[in-house]
C-alpha cells in the first residue's frame, strides 16, 4: 500500500509540471500579462502624443495663426513693421550686497 501512495503523489507532481513551469504554464502567463500591460500602457502614452499631433496638423492646415506661432517662436521671426524686442531671462540669480 506504500508503494501505491508513493507512486500516485510522483504521478500527481507529474501532471502538475507542465501546468506551472510547462509551455503554457501559470508562469508564462503570468510573464505574458505583464508584458501586456507594460505595452498597453506604452500604447495609452503613444496615444496621447499622436492625438496631440494630429490636433497640431488640423491646425496647422485650417489656418495660418498655427503657422504664423511657429514661425515666430521656433525661427524667430517678426512681421514686416513689427519691433522684436528681445527679454533675457533670469537664469542665476545674482548674490545680494555686491
Amino acid at each position: 500500500m506504500r508503494w501505491l501512495t508513493v507512486a500516485l503523489i510522483a504521478l500527481i507532481a507529474l501532471l502538475q509540471y507542465p501546468l506551472w513551469l510547462g509551455k503554457g504554464g501559470w508562469l508564462k502567463v503570468w510573464e505574458y500579462d505583464r508584458q501586456l500591460q507594460a505595452q498597453k500602457e506604452a500604447n495609452h502614452t503613444l496615444e496621447i502624443r499622436n492625438a496631440g499631433l494630429d490636433a497640431e496638423v488640423r491646425d496647422l492646415k485650417q489656418g495660418y495663426d498655427a503657422i504664423e506661432e511657429r514661425a515666430r517662436f521656433e525661427l524667430g521671426m517678426i512681421k514686416h513693421d513689427e519691433v522684436f524686442v528681445p527679454i533675457p531671462e533670469n537664469r542665476a540669480e545674482k548674490p545680494k550686497g555686491r
